[in-house]
């Protein structure tokens, strides 16, 4: 007899989780910025990375995962208790190095976004953006925040809807994305390293590894250790 899984769609909604916050996180306000710059100078020149970059980020991503799931600790943490404090520092320090330069373009990018709209000054709205994610961070509860920001990646869907407003010349699109276009030269190199920089970016490795902890605490898993298989 063959059992299937008929759980609910609220409860495999429930379900979703790091991977899709995470998922969602790598498409933030720099990485929009940089995809934009990137279209309106090549067009679809360069629309091919996005095939090239997708099965490093899926992989990176699940990797990054079942570090958390499996150890219980996150990547920092595992290399504190396998490396050399020489080798982590360094590692940390660059990470934060990433992240500081990272967080700053994107509420930047924040800011002028909102001063498009409403008007006023970018840097106050930068500003306030950042205090906004401090408090939040810091005042409110995981499951509330984890659950907000899984509810924020609904508006991912505006993609979709894009794609139904404009009009795409597929046969352009596709044949781009298909079919690589390599053109040795400074800009489309810089583009290149800026595309995959921020498509693969270092915090979403140790975040993915955090936030998989972070759930199996919520969720009261048992202690993690390693999968014994018995074969006979």
């Amino acid at each position: 007899m063959i059992k299937t899984d008929m759980r609910p769609p609220s409860r495999m909604i429930r379900r979703l989780g790091p991977g899709l916050i995470t998922g969602a996180a790598d498409d933030d306000p720099s990485g929009i910025a940089t995809y934009s710059q990137v279209g309106a100078q090549f067009g679809y020149g360069l629309a091919w990375t996005m095939l090239f970059s997708l099965p490093f980020m899926i992989v990176i991503q699940e990797i990054s995962a079942r570090i958390g799931c499996v150890t219980g600790h996150g990547i920092a943490d595992n290399l504190r208790r396998h490396y050399r404090p020489w080798l982590v520092r360094s590692v940390v320090l660059l990470l934060l190095v990433a992240n500081v330069i990272n967080l700053g373009a994107d509420l930047g990018a924040m800011g002028a976004g909102l001063q498009l709209l409403l008007g006023g000054s970018g840097r106050i709205y930068t500003i306030a953006f950042g205090i906004v994610c401090v408090l939040a961070e810091v005042f409110v509860r995981y499951t509330a925040y984890a659950g907000f920001l899984k509810w924020l990646t609904v508006s991912l869907f505006a993609y979709v809807a894009v794609v139904f407003a404009v009009h795409v010349p597929w046969g352009a699109a596709l044949g781009a994305t298909l079919v690589p276009r390599l053109t040795l030269g400074h800009d489309q190199a810089m583009a290149l390293v800026a595309v995959l920089g921020t498509t693969i970016s270092p915090y979403l490795f140790f975040w993915q590894a955090a936030l998989e902890v972070e759930d199996r605490r919520r969720r009261g898993a048992g202690p993690p250790g390693v999968l014994h298989q018995r074969h006979r």
